[in-house]
């Protein structure tokens, strides 16, 4: 009797590992997904990100269902991805990123919003290794070129080294994003690259990791 415990707690002690180990994986797929789906959408509006814009990108980070909520003071919260260009023009596989902002005013409620971040150099996200960087603080924002609301500053010239572009319930929003922090997911990468991977291995590998990093891709593409 004590010789199959001995046998059995191993074994069960594995299919708990190996099922938490999928589970956990499954996370960074649904994220890399609903990423993927967010671009898709943002390509079907009318009022989509320029096509000149994309041509120029060396960076996009996507930030799907973010919540912003406010009272008094808000609060922006969600987890994405990061995908640069390579040298070749293919983009890169994704690295797991966290989204974290708040702001001051008089607000109130809660709402999801999807975030789209271009960015015109990748050296900001390619140097991040597992760190962060701030959001108008150590890279200029400026609302991307889609008729934003008169308190965004819009800069038509495509100078800004970022362009933040934001959707709720389908349409186009103003968000303000200055004093954002984007920090490195490093448990996500880890779950889904392994414990060795760091962004800057991730980043520059082009060979897609997976369907879904294919599909988040040629969402990319489709823009």
């Amino acid at each position: 009797m004590k010789t199959i415990k001995i046998l059995i707690l191993p074994m069960l002690l594995s299919c708990f590992l190996v099922l938490s180990s999928a589970t956990d994986a499954g996370k960074e797929t649904e994220r890399i997904q609903k990423s993927a789906a967010v671009l898709r959408d943002f390509a079907k509006m009318k009022e989509n990100i320029p096509t000149q814009l994309i041509q120029q990108a060396q960076g996009i980070i996507v930030i799907p269902h973010m919540i912003n909520a406010g009272l008094a003071v808000g609060a922006k919260r969600g987890k994405g991805v990061a995908i640069v260009k390579l040298a070749d023009g293919k983009w890169s596989n994704p690295v797991f990123v966290t989204f974290t902002g708040g702001s001051l005013g008089l607000q109130i409620g809660v709402q999801s919003v999807d975030l789209v971040l271009v960015f015109k150099h990748k050296a900001v996200l390619t140097k991040m290794e597992n760190g962060d960087f701030t959001i108008g603080g150590d890279v200029s924002v400026a609302a991307g070129p889609v008729g934003r609301s008169s308190t965004a500053s819009t800069d038509y010239k495509l100078e800004a080294e970022v362009y933040s572009y934001s959707r709720s319930k389908g349409l186009f929003a103003g968000l303000s994003i200055n004093g954002s922090n984007i920090s490195v997911d490093k448990s996500a990468n880890a779950n889904f690259y392994g414990s060795s991977a760091t962004s800057h291995t991730i980043f520059a590998d082009g060979t897609s990791k997976s369907a879904e990093v294919g599909e988040l891709k040629a969402s990319v593409a489709a823009l």
